[in-house]
């Protein structure tokens, strides 16, 4: 067998034997904590994307309206 197969295969055991330990735990399916961990990462991700979009065009928007005026002339 290849080892790349060999290190899938093992980190795939390891990681679905906590959460179906996580499961048996809670009295669900083992299936709903996967889903549940795979729309959690999604969102996080999503979500610091999405700060991220806000904060730089807040900032460009801060930029447009308080401009730096050089002299008392430029009025």
């Amino acid at each position: 067998m290849n080892p790349f197969y060999k290190t899938l295969l093992f980190f795939q055991k390891r990681g679905y034997y906590v959460c179906q330990r996580i499961a048996d735990r809670f009295g669900i399916r083992a299936k709903i904590v996967r889903t549940s961990f795979m729309y959690l990462t999604f969102v996080t991700v999503g979500f610091g994307f999405a700060l991220y979009l806000f904060l730089a065009f807040w900032m460009r928007i801060k930029d447009i309206i308080y401009t730096k005026r050089s002299s008392v002339f430029d009025l």
